[in-house]
């Protein structure tokens, strides 16, 4: 009898265990149930080539360009057209499943990472330019379409789109994002180039946020007209066509919807559709690299070109150590000191007032070495250290990863936040050259680390958050082009303060309730 009940109670966990075990079996057959039902769904929507839970495509959409390292999401959906993009989404939402938008993988934060698994929608299937107004000076396109895809469809009509954020990114990823790049000082960012977004929320509704089909009509400000006049007192024709193409659409429609989803980051809903600003392709264009003495010298000299009304189209600053870097990578021979290179477009005349008044504030300011250049080969010799400053950067510790952060601060802030930036690097012993759109007070460290070193991939996040609360100390922002994703976070709590987040968790919630659109990005996840 004891000899039994001792028996039954050593049976006892064995019981409980496969009790457990019949349990899980039970909901993982359950759960395998519901991905098949999800699967099937999926397949019937989009086709057997439009899914995939290839473990070397998930890997790929599951990262960007960035440090950040997420795990990737279950299955990777190909949809062919906004159809199918808000079917897939009414799965995803009755199903609860995190959707993922995806482009072409070149954000710099950490924004594509599947956090929570999920489902990562690929939009590189719908990539069709849909509606070219050549008169209007607009055209739509697909999320699948790249910029350089866009400009070569572009090419033989007179006109381009300007916004080069470096990458060859999707414009429609590039909305999402509010990218800009070098030519923002001229011609403005995503932000001021988007007139109409169509996305598909959480719950799969398709909307428009400036109405179906619309594109305001442009309205005429006071911009660049001092140089379409002519000295005789009559107008340039050409220069005054540049002239208005520098204006602004115009629209006192409602709330501001398009401008909510651009910067959103797939956090709103997923962007199909976008319909974008165009411009004329420059009669003539004009680049030229100056050498300084100091930081402030080439800052104050792009202050005074602002404030003179020259519409420089790119003014962009490399600091001594990317100048030695990019001289090494290149075979250049630039002075190895701070240096600014400048791009004017317009009309023959008017560039020839906008190059002199240009050089004469420069030489006030101690700027040296200047070399002109009119013809594309020389202009493209010129420029070819600023664009191939990231593989300089890389070249200065072969082997390592480059990580490029950046922050924006006003014009007059500059020159202080280098400098400290600057001595920040040196007492870390960090590699970090500065490249930065000088213009509109945007700059970069290209950081280069080695990878399998934890205490320096430490001290580079440390740097990186110094870096931006600098710029938040001197009145500017955490980021001023490569968006929040994971990496600022925090930062963008210390930036806007807490009423404006609890406002834009407000817009969150109503138009995402249940949490699924790119989870934990931009915004940090709740404590419960």
């Amino acid at each position: 009898m004891l000899l039994s009940l001792s028996l039954s109670r050593r049976l006892l966990p064995h019981r409980h265990c496969a009790l457990q075990c019949r349990n899980i079996k039970s909901e993982n057959v359950a759960r395998s149930a519901a991905l098949d039902s999800v699967l099937s769904a999926f397949r019937s929507i989009c086709g057997e080539d439009g899914v995939s839970l290839g473990e070397a495509v998930r890997e790929q959409h599951g990262k960007d360009e960035s440090v950040h390292r997420c795990r990737p999401p279950d299955v990777v959906l190909f949809p062919r057209c906004v159809e199918e993009v808000s079917a897939l989404a009414k799965v995803c939402n009755n199903h609860h499943l995190p959707i993922i938008p995806f482009g072409t993988g070149t954000g710099l934060e950490g924004g594509v990472g599947a956090v929570k698994g999920g489902v990562c929608f690929s939009l590189r299937n719908m990539d069709q330019v849909l509606d070219l107004h050549q008169e209007d000076f607009d055209v739509t396109v697909e999320p699948g379409v790249t910029r350089k895809a866009l400009n070569s469809y572009l090419r033989d009509t007179g006109l381009w789109f300007p916004v080069d954020p470096g990458a060859d990114a999707s414009v429609c990823g590039m909305a999402a994002t509010s990218a800009s790049g070098t030519n923002a000082v001229r011609y403005g960012t995503m932000r001021e180039n988007t007139l109409n977004l169509e996305v598909v929320l959480a719950d799969g509704t398709i909307i428009h946020t400036a109405g179906k089909g619309r594109r305001p009509r442009y309205t005429i400000s006071v911009c660049t007209l001092k140089y379409a006049v002519l000295p005789s007192g009559g107008l340039n024709a050409i220069a005054f066509l540049f002239y208005l193409l520098s204006i602004f659409r115009k629209t006192s429609a409602g709330y501001n919807l398009t401008n909510l989803f651009v910067g959103s980051e797939g956090t709103l809903g997923i962007i199909t559709k976008t319909t974008l600003r165009l411009y004329g392709i420059p009669e003539a264009v004009v680049s030229a690299v100056c050498s300084f003495p100091s930081v402030q010298a080439a800052v104050d000299s792009t202050v005074q070109v602002l404030q003179s009304g020259v519409p420089i189209a790119r003014i962009e600053f490399l600091d001594d150590v990317m100048i030695d870097a990019c001289n090494r990578f290149s075979s250049l021979s630039y002075p190895v000191t701070p240096t600014l290179f400048l791009e004017f477009h317009g009309s023959e005349r008017s560039l020839e007032e906008q190059v002199n008044t240009t050089e004469d504030i420069t030489q006030s300011n101690g700027g040296s070495d200047f070399q002109w250049a009119r013809d594309a080969e020389t202009r493209n010799r010129l420029w070819k250290a600023r664009h191939d400053a990231w593989y300089a950067a890389l070249a200065l510790r072969p082997g390592c990863k480059a990580y490029a952060t950046d922050v924006c601060v006003p014009l007059s802030r500059l020159p202080q936040i280098i400098v400290e930036t600057k001595e920040d690097l040196i007492e870390n012993r960090l590699t970090g050259p500065i490249a930065g759109h000088v213009g509109d007070g945007n700059f970069h460290c290209l950081m280069v680390v080695d990878p399998n070193d934890p205490e320096e991939l430490h001290r580079v996040h440390l740097f990186t958050e110094r870096l931006a609360r600098r710029a938040l100390t001197m009145d500017g922002t955490c980021t001023g082009e490569h968006g929040v994703g994971l990496g600022k976070r925090v930062l963008l709590c210390e930036e806007m303060g807490p009423m404006a987040i609890q406002v834009m968790q407000g817009l969150k919630d109503a138009l995402d309730p249940k949490g699924l659109m790119n989870p934990e990005k931009i915004l940090q996840p709740r404590v419960l």
